[in-house]
Parts: structure tokens; sequence; C-alpha cells
């Protein structure tokens, strides 16, 4: 008896490079899962990895530059890409290896999400990867996604308002990336204001800021919606009004699990998640 035919469907492809959460809350797992949540097929590169729950990190292995070059050279040559994202990049040489392989492949559209530190607050990030980020990474980047330790990390100045955001992303803009994205999760008031900054100027997106200590993994969400929403072939003004309605619900409808900060739901639209001790 002859096969069935079978539809030929083409999902756009999204590659992550970021560090493994063993608790499934942020870093690759909760890239994956936003890329499915938002009809991408997802790859990755895994940086590290990481032994994490609710509570802390434990434990950390990074990967050899090496063979974080070989996991982005596998899945580019075979699959290809149609946007990517990085994490957690927590070595130098990790940096310089994936500056590398952006460059051979010539990889964009690319969100840098400039990981520093865990929810937790555990530095996942060394200073003089930093220093080869700002130099190397982020000239290459679409759109930098820092929320506010980050950008006084990237900036070199402290920021406790909006006036310091404007700065903040005037400073980072300069270091050569298409766009910055400094997120206000971390400041004061009744509402989460993330400020845009490109060669057009700025631009505020709005939300709601949710009671609640549930949210791990935000920042690696958000920056996989825009990633999902570029590879989709949305512009950035899109791509970044779209993540930040997703994000909004993905911590209304975050997840209350462990002792500590609980995940983000990636999947808030399909599951109506029951919230339990």
């Amino acid at each position: 008896m002859a096969a069935l035919p079978q539809p030929v469907m083409r999902l756009p492809r999204a590659l992550t490079i970021a560090g493994s959460d063993s608790g499934g809350g942020a870093g690759i797992q909760t890239d994956l899962k936003v890329f499915f949540a938002l009809g991408c097929h997802g790859t990755s590169a895994i940086t590290a990895v990481t032994a994490q729950n609710t509570t802390a990190v434990l434990e950390v292995m990074e990967m050899p530059p090496a063979l974080v070059k070989a996991q982005i050279d596998a899945v580019v040559d075979d699959i290809g890409f149609d946007a990517a994202k990085t994490g957690m990049l927590g070595s130098p040489g990790i940096v310089e290896s994936v500056v590398v392989a952006i460059q051979e492949h010539d990889i964009s559209p690319l969100v840098v999400d400039p990981v520093a530190l865990s929810k937790h607050g555990d530095e996942l990030i060394a200073p003089a990867a930093v220093a080869v980020m700002t130099t190397e990474l982020l000239p290459l980047a679409t759109i930098v996604t820092p929320n506010v330790p980050e950008a006084e990390m990237l900036s070199g100045i402290e920021i406790s308002d909006e006036n310091d955001m404007r700065e903040a992303a005037i400073r980072i803009l300069a270091m050569g990336p298409g766009a910055v994205l400094v997120k206000g999760g971390h400041l004061e008031g009744g509402t989460a204001s993330d400020l845009l900054l490109d060669g057009n100027g700025f631009e505020s997106f709005e939300g709601p800021r949710w009671a609640t200590k549930d949210t791990h993994g935000t920042g690696c969400a958000l920056s996989a919606a825009i990633t999902s929403r570029l590879a989709h072939g949305d512009t950035l003004h899109e791509a970044v009004g779209y993540a930040k309605g997703f994000i909004s619900g993905a911590i209304e409808r975050s997840l209350r699990l462990g002792a500590g900060h609980g995940p983000v739901n990636p999947g808030w639209q399909w599951v109506n998640a029951r919230r339990g001790a």
C-alpha cells in the first residue's frame, strides 16, 4: 500500500547560542520553548552546562570554545538559520569563537542578550569576556537587549531612572550594534518600560508590572521572542513590540515551581497554568 503523501512544511529557523539551565527556567531550555511556542524550529549551540534550580546556580562547566563553534558550524552548514541570538557567553575564548562563527556564516539578524547575572545574583560572565563582547560582538548585533544591571555594566553609568536608561542606550549604541533595547524591569514604578534606541531615535514599550517573584528567564524569553519574530520576517520594531506583549503574558502566567524564583511561562498562550503551593 502506497504511503499517504505528506505535506511539506517549512518553519522559520531560529538558533540560540547560550548556556543550559538544568531547572528549565532560562537559557537554552527557555529559548527553545519560546521558539516552538512562536512557530519556529529551534536549534542550539550550548556554551555552558549549569547545575541550577529556582534558588541558586550550584555549578558551571563551560564548553571548550572550539566545541561551541563546531556546534554552530554543524547547525548552520546543514539546517541554516533565519535569525539567531546569543545568551550566556562566559569566557573571552567563547565570545571569540562565537564572533568567528558569526562572521564566517554571516549570521544575521542577530539578537545579543548580554547575560551577566543569574536571577540569584551569580556572575555568569568573566570581566575579560565583557571587553571582548563590547569590542567584537556588539558591532555584529542587529539589537542588544540589556537589563538595567547589564546596561550599567556595558555603559559604565549607574541607572536609576529613564533619563539614565537613555544615556546608557546612547553609549551602548556607540559600540556598534544596530539597536539597543534597555529593559526597565529592575526599576521601580507601576509599569515596566523598555526603551528602544536605533538610528531613528527612541521608542518606549510599556507593560504592566506584575506582583510576582516568578520571573526567572524573563530576559532569555524576551530576546528569544524577538529572535522568533525576526525569523518570521518582522521588522525590528514589530518584533520588539510583539515580544513585549508576549513576555508580559508569560510573567502574568508565570509558574510557581520550587522554593525560589519560578520561571516565566513560554506556553502561556496555549496552557492555562494552575498556580499552587
